[in-house]
């Protein structure tokens, strides 16, 4: 625990920073926190974009961090531009340029629907995720258990701390859209794909779920300085895709923890519409899916922030 307090405590000290230079801007950005395993990273195929999404988008930027399961000088590292697609499978980051590939995510209509709910504002996306991660510690380094401290010659790396260096390399930049003035990003939301991989290794694995899930949403509200931040989380679901019949052999322990998080949090909210998804292989929606994974994700999100706002004006 010592080792997270710190991390958060670096996270307090800089963040602030930033945000008090951001004070002197002149543009604000709803910015949204896209993480999680694979199907956040995104498989859908760019052919298959309708002409809506297959676009540059003017005001729709993205910061999204090079994934990695090694602490190599890249991880974590991105550059801010204007979201198009190429943000899926096989995305990259140089240390220069994006290298974009021929798959997309849910970011392409997560960020249309947004900017239909909000016609006046500019958005913000930071996106961080690795296929075939846990939240549990039992994937090691590809594991977003704050608590795992690594192999020694990782040095202790997981997926949360690259989490926070992409964050940190995302607010680091004053100048977002580049046109000459600093911007500032409001957090305003966080959506989480993941749990596939909790779902697979063992009964006790799933089980700790709910806990790990919590923990983990507790500590990233509290690095983004909003412990009431809404988070939205995607119900995995099994494709049935295999000689078993299903996926996730302790799959269903995985959905009843996600649901009880929307539960209990009153700041959360799941999709459950994945269940109605196609598939593109065993393990990944198709490209139909991911446009409705974005589009829930949005519509949800606005949801949450409607009903807090309405509840602070009472």
């Amino acid at each position: 625990m010592r080792d997270i307090r710190l991390r958060v405590v670096l996270i307090f000290i800089v963040f602030p920073i930033i945000m008090f230079c951001q004070h002197k801007e002149t543009d604000r950005f709803k910015a949204f926190f896209l993480l999680g395993q694979s199907n956040m990273v995104g498989y859908g195929n760019n052919k298959d974009l309708p002409e809506s999404l297959n676009q540059e988008f003017a005001n729709v930027f993205i910061f999204h961090g090079n994934p990695s399961v090694v602490n190599d000088s890249l991880a974590g590292l991105g550059k801010w531009e204007r979201l198009k697609p190429g943000h899926g499978e096989m995305f990259s980051f140089d240390g220069h340029e994006n290298i974009m590939s021929n798959l997309f995510g849910a970011e392409l209509s997560f960020a249309k629907r947004m900017q239909e709910l909000y016609p006046n504002e500019k958005i913000a996306i930071i996106k961080y995720s690795h296929g075939g991660t846990s939240i549990d510690s039992i994937q090691k380094v590809a594991s977003w258990d704050p608590e795992y401290n690594g192999d020694k010659d990782k040095m202790g790396i997981n997926q949360y701390d690259f989490f926070l260096r992409t964050m940190q390399n995302a607010y680091a930049i004053s100048d977002i859209d580049a046109d000459g003035h600093p911007d500032r990003l409001i957090p305003s939301g966080i959506v989480w794909m993941q749990g596939e991989s909790d779902g697979v290794h063992t009964e006790e694995v799933a089980l700790r779920y709910y806990t790990n899930l919590k923990r983990l949403m507790d500590l990233i509200r509290a690095a983004l300085h909003k412990d009431d931040l809404p988070v939205v989380i995607g119900k995995i679901s099994d494709s049935g895709m295999n000689k078993e019949g299903k996926m996730w052999k302790y799959g269903e322990l995985v959905q009843y923890a996600q649901e009880k998080y929307a539960r209990i949090d009153k700041n959360a909210a799941i999709v459950r519409d994945t269940k109605e998804y196609g598939y593109s292989d065993g393990a990944h929606y198709n490209s139909a899916g991911y446009i409705s994974l974005g589009e829930s994700f949005a519509s949800l999100l606005y949801e949450l922030i409607m009903n807090k706002h309405e509840k602070q004006n009472i």
